[in-house]
């Protein structure tokens, strides 16, 4: 296949102990690119070795839209006891779960202190094109960089830094002057807390819109965010925010769903089964995939599902429950929730929620964490009706 990446950087990766709290961060020595391309409408982000082949990326993530965010690493943000990386790092997050990924930026830096933490406009105008690209935003990714690079003065700047001060030696503690590596003292305090305030297990944050509507909801958000940065001591002590509760995806995990589908009765499995597409059933059984555009007929389906033993079927379940398109369908779902949709899912699903997933009194659907708690609540209750 080939790739034509949409940007590329000079960054290194970092590994995350996740194993004690605060998690601890060190920084991989290899030189590396982070990069972006597009496939089948979907955007993947990667990272590779530069001696390595673009087509052979150690990391390599199908992002959906608005659920990735790739933010500066905020030292200040942290405890004080927590040590601070001595590099420039940016965090890959998600809205539909707590994992992280950190880089750090391997060109030299430019901080005429010699501070290795500091995010120049070059720096910082690299992370915005990034993090736009990942809400699904049309990026003319030539013209935003040359626009930083016309407003700097400073030539030779991106060159590398030596890759054998990447990682240090001697004491963690003495200066690394103008290395834009990250030593041995690039551990930070927990990475959950970078940037803006934690999401870990679904929390609500910001997302971007879709289509059109970004530049009216980005313009009505930074309103709104301007008023509450003005003195607005009720809204920073967190009043009138909305409630904060799981993304399905956070809630149907593997470990959560695998062990329901293993324990099914054959008429379970089988009902599970009539939910997903027919194409699924069929090529499940042919090892010659053939025409896959046809539809199957229902002939064909049946044929299928006769065809496969019970252990098949919740192989299969299993298959599909372990895949990344479930638990991006689960987190498109729980956005569809969020946005306003819960009347019309609600009714289309046949599920029963309180108000018809309205507020009481008003022909305004729920919204945010609200609308997917009665989402889940109005599950529990159709099911044991």
């Amino acid at each position: 296949m080939s790739i034509t990446p949409i940007i590329t950087f000079k960054a290194g990766i970092c590994d995350v102990d996740s194993s004690s709290k605060p998690y601890k961060v060190k920084a991989s020595p290899r030189p590396g690119y982070i990069f972006i391309y597009s496939d089948d409408d979907l955007l993947h982000f990667c990272w590779r070795e530069r001696s390595v082949p673009i087509d052979q990326a150690e990391l390599d993530l199908v992002m959906v839209p608005t659920d990735g965010h790739f933010v500066p690493y905020d030292a200040k943000s942290q405890p004080n006891e927590a040590t601070k990386p001595d590099a420039r790092v940016f965090v890959l997050k998600f809205l539909s779960s707590s994992q992280r990924h950190l880089f750090y930026l391997q060109s030299k830096p430019q901080g005429r202190n010699g501070d290795p933490r500091w995010f120049s406009p070059r720096d910082l105008k690299i992370g915005d094109i990034v993090d736009r690209l990942l809400q699904g935003e049309e990026v003319d990714v030539t013209r935003e960089l040359a626009s930083i690079f016309n407003n700097e003065n400073r030539p030779g700047d991106d060159d590398d830094e030596p890759m054998e001060d990447v990682g240090g030696q001697g004491d963690s503690n003495e200066p690394h002057g103008g290395s834009g590596g990250a030593g041995p003292g690039a551990t930070g305090g927990d990475v959950r807390e970078e940037g803006e305030e934690s999401r870990e297990g679904g929390a609500d944050g910001a997302r971007a819109a879709t289509s059109g509507a970004n530049d009216a909801v980005t313009a009505v958000r930074n309103f709104l965010q301007s008023l509450e940065g003005n003195g607005n001591t009720r809204a920073s002590q967190g009043q009138g925010q909305e409630k904060l509760y799981p993304l399905l995806s956070d809630l149907l995990t593997p470990p959560v769903t695998v062990p329901v589908a293993r324990l099914a009765s054959e008429e379970q499995v089988d009902d599970l089964l009539s939910f997903l597409p027919p194409a699924a059933l069929v090529l499940s059984q042919q090892s010659d995939q053939g025409d896959t555009a046809t539809e199957p007929t229902a002939a064909a389906i049946q044929a299928a599902k006769d065809a496969m033993s019970l252990g098949q079927k919740k192989a299969l379940l299993e298959k599909v429950l372990r895949s990344p398109q479930f638990h991006q369908s689960l987190t498109s779902l729980t956005m569809a929730i969020r946005d306003g949709g819960l009347p019309s899912i609600a009714d289309a699903l046949s599920i029963k929620v309180e108000n018809g997933g309205y507020l009481r009194g008003s022909q305004m659907p729920l919204g945010g964490g609200d609308a997917v708690e009665a989402f889940v609540e109005g599950v529990k209750k159709t099911v044991q009706q």
